[in-house]
């Protein structure tokens, strides 16, 4: 089992249809294969946190999700709520409207005001960019917001936009916040093996995919087919 790759993904389910048969699935599946976490919608953290006690599967769940339009405090009180229920990791959303109205002061804050909950609960925070709104300088400027507030990484995507992760992108971001040492999630559209090695390459270090499964058994069968042509 490739446990180098998996550990690589937060296997993910974010629809709004999720039935608790479901995300029992979905933790069952992250002990099984070895993912980094599970990333669902904060009604479900307090569940899968029991599910997964005891394992090395974290929980991770989103903040001012799908849009980044709620208001800061709103955003700061879902994480502190979130952490409380057992979650590891917080992907919030940024101030898309803010950042493209060029406030980034405003970006900064809300950022920070997630980041600061996060470190009080011992948790991680990611920031969801959603480039495929943003231009490569609004991308910039919204991974040096991160950086100035100390966030743990930058992600791409939403997955509930007009398009997810590209390896440009993540090339991009992942240049803008080396020299601060933040990781690059690359979110939305994954489904490949080859997808996910995109992603790798150009960069990320943490992938968001609901097709983790897939991915991992798909490198696995690579694998062995290597294993296999080698021997012979």
């Amino acid at each position: 089992m490739p446990t180098d790759l998996a550990r690589a993904i937060d296997h993910t389910l974010l629809k709004p249809d999720a039935t608790l048969d479901l995300v029992h699935m979905l933790c069952k599946e992250a002990i099984e294969f070895g993912f980094a976490s599970v990333c669902v919608n904060p009604c479900h953290v307090r569940l899968c946190a029991k599910l997964l006690a005891g394992s090395a599967v974290a929980v991770c769940t989103v903040v001012g999700f799908p849009l980044g339009a709620n208001a800061t405090k709103t955003k700061a009180r879902e994480a502190k709520r979130a952490i409380r229920d057992g979650a590891r990791e917080i992907d919030m959303v940024i101030n898309i409207g803010a950042l493209k109205s060029g406030n980034d002061d405003a970006v900064y804050d809300d950022i920070r005001a997630v980041v600061k909950q996060c470190k009080k609960g011992g948790a991680i925070c990611k920031c969801i960019l959603e480039t495929c709104l943003l231009t490569d300088d609004e991308k910039r400027r919204a991974c040096q917001a991160a950086v100035r507030a100390k966030a743990d990484f930058v992600k791409t995507s939403t997955g509930f936009s007009t398009g997810g992760a590209t390896a440009e992108d993540i090339a991009l971001m992942a240049a803008e916040v080396a020299s601060a040492g933040l990781g690059v999630k690359a979110s939305g559209g994954i489904r490949t093996l080859a997808d996910a090695q995109r992603m790798l390459d150009a960069g990320a270090t943490r992938i968001g995919a609901s097709a983790g499964v897939g991915i991992v058994q798909e490198s696995q069968r690579a694998s062995l087919a290597e294993a296999a042509s080698e021997k012979y």
